[in-house]
């Protein structure tokens, strides 16, 4: 059993964050709700406070005890962590003057600290609270300041417990990645042996215990996620283990066909089932995204279970769930955090459904996903492929759907991704896209005055889908791929592309 760092979720939404720095370590880490913790597994060697929206003041605030849980574990409260365990120790924490945002240097720390080893001075951190710690108990002690934040970070005398009042998760704290590794390797001890190849081995090893001798049906999307799943799951139960591709009309243009002739050489037992008539009932009439994006999920669900049904003895549906579905689907884990949208692969079965979930990947990042899949020796063309959303062009297409629209989105889209493949500029970003829009506008081809449908497209860098930047094009290859679709796709006079970066808005636009 590996050591785990225990993560408590106040509801910030940089949470995940910490994980993925420790990740990065290779230290396994999960995120709990503080209000369902009630005890430490024995394996857990520290715990770490996350931020919150909350004040320690305000009514409602998340104020456990944390120290009754295990007063001797190492203890990292960052943020909203760090003012509470302050305020439960004596300390004072007052509202700031004004709020405290953005970029600080940490203009005094002591070097030899523990958590400050390899972290040089005038170090920049990112703060972002409204509150700030004004005075510490007897036993605790100022361990960095900035110019503005005199209590930037302490250290009690008694016990490895340590308060920062800036977020090291987050990128612009350049060396927040050291000081999270030398809390969870210097002071929890933590052995750093949370690898892909450890993680493949286990899983498995985990999977044939589970499952034993039954039956599991598991729906292939031709992607990273439902790819990776299913090896795993057929490295544990082999031939007991059905997959079914649906189409549900809303894929890529010829996607359907490619995708089944991907899975031949993996041995998978795999079945294709055209699902498109069902899909397009169900979305007739709906033009809001999470109304499209439930009709979407129930539609599949329903498929399955017509299927499962041909599966005699079948008692499981497998899925490929990551942690970042989870994160934006419900808080994490059913903590505090706001959801941001509804995946259709989260949040369980309808009653009716005589199946159990089992979902192998659902605490791992995208990227850790990728890297269990080489591990398993999958295809670099699965492993390479883009990101693409289980419902499909449905949520591509603003507003309602139709065959001609879908027709229309997908041919837009091929000229898209292979545009980006032709130009060698497919692996440099992380997904891509394009959007149809639910506006018409004016244009000239030939003589003629036109009055046809606009597009948008879509290209981010990211490691793990939580935050992206747009990615940054050559204009000459954009201007290519704008022109190759007006004079190829009949339907479509004007193209422009998504400068927009997440935060603040969402890789798809719906």
């Amino acid at each position: 059993m590996h050591q785990l760092v225990l993560i408590l979720d106040f509801g910030s939404q940089v949470t995940q964050l910490i994980a993925r720095r420790l990740r990065e370590h290779n230290v396994y880490c999960e995120i709990k709700p503080w209000n369902k913790v009630t005890s430490i597994p024995e394996n857990c060697v520290g715990v770490i406070l996350s931020g919150s929206p909350f004040s320690v003041h305000q009514e409602g605030a998340p104020l456990p005890a944390v120290f009754d849980i295990n007063p001797n574990l190492p203890m990292l409260g960052i943020c909203y962590g760090a003012q509470l365990m302050a305020q439960l120790n004596g300390g004072k924490v007052e509202r700031s003057t004004h709020r405290e945002y953005g970029r600080a240097n940490l203009i005094s720390h002591q070097a030899s600290h523990v958590l400050f080893q390899e972290i040089p001075d005038n170090s920049q951190v990112w703060m972002s609270h409204g509150d700030t710690i004004t005075g510490l108990g007897e036993n605790m002690d100022i361990i960095c300041s900035t110019e503005n934040v005199k209590v930037a970070g302490y250290a009690f005398r008694d016990r490895p417990v340590f308060g920062v009042q800036f977020h090291p998760e987050v990128f612009h704290s350049t060396d927040g990645g050291t000081m999270l590794k030398n809390f969870v390797v210097n002071v929890c001890g933590c052995k750093q042996d949370w690898t892909p190849a450890s993680f493949a081995d286990e899983t498995i090893a985990d999977l044939k215990v589970k499952l034993g001798d039954d039956k599991v049906i598991l729906g292939l999307s031709g992607g990273v996620d439902s790819s990776v799943a299913a090896v795993l799951i057929h490295k544990a139960i082999g031939k007991n283990l059905y997959c079914i591709f649906v189409n549900n009309g809303l894929l890529r243009k010829d996607e359907y066909e490619s995708v089944l002739d991907s899975y031949m050489h993996l041995g998978l037992n795999v079945k294709g089932v055209d699902a498109s008539d069902m899909f397009y009932d169900a979305l007739k009439g709906l033009s809001d995204p999470e109304a499209k994006r439930k009709a979407i999920g129930k539609t599949f669900i329903d498929v399955f279970d017509a299927e499962s049904k041909l599966v005699e003895g079948a008692k499981w549906l497998g899925q490929g769930t990551i942690y970042p579905d989870v994160i934006e689907s419900v808080s994490v884990s059913g903590g505090p955090s706001q959801t941001i949208k509804s995946h259709h692969n989260v949040g369980g079965l309808p009653d009716y459904m005589q199946l159990s979930l089992v979902e192998p990947l659902r605490l791992l990042f995208k990227d850790e996903v990728r890297r269990v899949g080489r591990e398993l020796e999958i295809p670099n063309a699965i492993l390479s492929r883009h990101p693409f959303p289980g419902p499909g062009l449905g949520i591509r297409i603003l507003g309602d759907i139709t065959r001609e629209k879908v027709r229309v989105l997908q041919e837009v889209d091929a000229v898209w991704i292979n545009g980006l493949k032709e130009a060698n500029l497919y692996d440099s970003v992380w997904q891509a896209g394009a959007i149809l829009l639910p506006v018409q506008s004016v244009g000239v081809m030939g003589d003629e005055r036109t009055y046809e449908n606009a597009v948008a497209l879509r290209a981010v860098t990211s490691t793990d889908g939580m935050t992206a930047d747009w990615a940054h094009l050559p204009y000459e290859f954009l201007a290519k791929v704008s022109n190759d679709i007006i004079n190829k796709v009949k339907g479509v006079n004007r193209v422009v592309y998504d400068i927009s970066s997440k935060p603040p808005a969402t890789i798809e636009w719906e």
